[in-house]
């Protein structure tokens, strides 16, 4: 062998293996692909929402639950439905607003009993784990675990009570990521029907 067909051989063996390095990383280089700066931003962007959302329970000036869902959007506990900002809004039981100032009851309307008196306030923490959100440009999903832990009375210990997670889907409205979906199950399977 000469010397010019020796460095052929050695230029054919490493185009072979340049090219068996790009077909084992073409599957890894299409999925990067999607992956933009944007997609990046708004899996932060959801990410925050979902915290904010979840630190927003337990605190006595909180912002209302609705305001992180559109419109039209929809809460899932079990086999109970809440759909629009209004049903949401009562199934955190957060009363409707009140009527302006001088205007009569309803016919019929039964008086207000009188408010029971504040119990006291203990501490209610959720944390979430493992999210995995998906964006695909203005529409998204999302999964997260979530875990409750409440005190019994001020000063004692938190306890773990509650663990499950959440799927939901998402909208982006002017710019904002707010729920489309959000549904809770309990269990390892998501919910019947679910799609990244």
């Amino acid at each position: 062998m000469t010397l010019n067909s020796t460095r052929q051989v050695t230029v054919r063996a490493a185009a072979l293996g340049l090219c068996c390095v790009a077909l084992a990383s073409a599957p890894a280089a299409r999925a990067q692909d999607k992956m933009t700066a944007q997609s990046l931003i708004d899996r932060q962007q959801i990410l925050d929402q979902i915290t904010r959302y979840y630190y927003n329970f337990g605190k006595v000036d909180r912002q209302s639950e609705e305001s992180f869902y559109a419109e039209d959007g929809e809460l899932i506990l079990g086999t109970r439905h809440y759909k629009g900002r209004e049903g949401i809004r009562q199934a955190y039981n957060r009363a409707p607003a009140k009527p302006p100032a001088g205007t009569a009851p309803a016919a019929g309307a039964v008086p207000a009993a009188a408010a029971a008196p504040p119990r006291e306030r203990t501490a209610f923490n959720v944390a979430i784990e493992n999210p995995l959100i998906i964006v695909h440009g203005d529409t998204a999903t999302s999964q997260v675990i979530f875990t409750e832990y409440r005190q019994e009375k001020v000063g004692d210990p938190m306890k773990m009570t509650t663990q499950g997670k959440e799927y939901a889907t998402w909208v982006k409205v002017n710019g904002q990521w707010l729920y489309k979906t959000r549904q809770i199950v309990s269990g390892s399977n998501p919910p019947e029907g679910w799609k990244e």
